[in-house]
């Protein structure tokens, strides 16, 4: 199986990772850190927006099982694009929405796909998604890996990231794992 690399950034890294493990073609989902200033980041210097980081999720995925572009659309689906450096009460430019590509066919997709959803009007407001170069990715801690899995009751898990889970099945119904 050939494997390729997706990195995306909209948002807290657990509501992203627990939409993009549902799809099917998706080998794993791995939170992070990227797009900022210092070498190997933590959650806690993260936070505070000085690093320069965006939590991302990096996905390892089977392109004949699932496309790119199909996997930019999951994300798209499942947060707001027009929200500069935020996703709901999430506020600061690590929750900010970006796409870092891993090659120029990566860039043209995701910036033809955001003309496209520009010219469809689905949001009253611009998309601020930026699309830039892959830069370092650096793994979260252990303790944000498979978050929601390991926590379904925690109340942010219950009041943000489940909806975003849901969201991407009725979406995504016949692109699931399982299914």
């Amino acid at each position: 199986m050939s494997t390729e690399i997706a990195t995306l950034g909209g948002g807290c890294f657990w509501c992203l990772e627990a939409a993009f493990v549902q799809l099917k073609g998706v080998e794993s989902a791995i939170s992070g850190y990227a797009g900022g200033m210092t070498q190997n980041p933590d959650y806690h210097g993260v936070c505070t927006g000085r690093s320069g980081h965006a939590e991302v999720v990096e996905v390892r995925f089977d392109p004949a099982l699932i496309d790119y572009r199909s996997l930019l659309t999951a994300f798209f689906a499942i947060h707001d694009p027009t929200t500069l450096n935020r996703q709901g009460g999430d506020i600061g430019s690590q929750y900010r929405s970006v796409i870092f590509t891993h090659g120029a066919e990566q860039e043209r997709i995701a910036l033809d796909l955001i003309a496209e959803l520009t010219a469809q009007k689905i949001w009253p407001n611009p998309i601020v998604t930026a699309v830039l170069p892959a830069p370092t990715f650096w793994r979260a801690e252990d303790y944000h890996q498979n978050y929601y899995a390991n926590n379904p009751n925690q109340g942010y898990c219950l009041a943000v990231v489940a909806p975003k889970a849901a969201k991407l099945r009725k979406v995504f119904a016949g692109r699931l794992k399982g299914g």
